[in-house]
């Protein structure tokens, strides 16, 4: 794993229902979304139940597991588990799912 600043802030913009918020340090996107009162599906928390599955619109991220559970055609797809991915630039989302709270 990559070491990370902790003082990064980035931007998420969640399509199609227009939410942002923001990301700090080395918190994922559910993290943060959570945290910023947005729901975004969830379920196991560790990159293998799939619930959580989006597309990442633009921008990069990382993991914090070795191979979340997406398959090469997923990643190259543009599709991200947010329970495991953070960001590491601003990022936008397609998750038609998300709600603010």
């Amino acid at each position: 794993m990559t070491p990370h600043n902790t003082f990064s802030i980035f931007t998420v913009h969640v399509q199609p229902a227009d939410l942002q918020y923001d990301v700090e340090g080395d918190l994922t996107l559910l993290e943060a979304a959570e945290m910023s009162r947005i729901e975004l599906p969830s379920s196991c928390r560790n990159g293998t139940c799939r619930t959580c599955i989006c597309r990442l619109v633009s921008g990069e991220v990382d993991y914090t597991v070795e191979w979340p559970g997406l398959s090469a055609e997923e990643k190259a797809e543009g599709y991200v588990l947010p329970c495991v991915a953070r960001p590491r630039s601003n990022v936008v989302i397609a998750q038609p799912e998300a709600r603010a709270t």
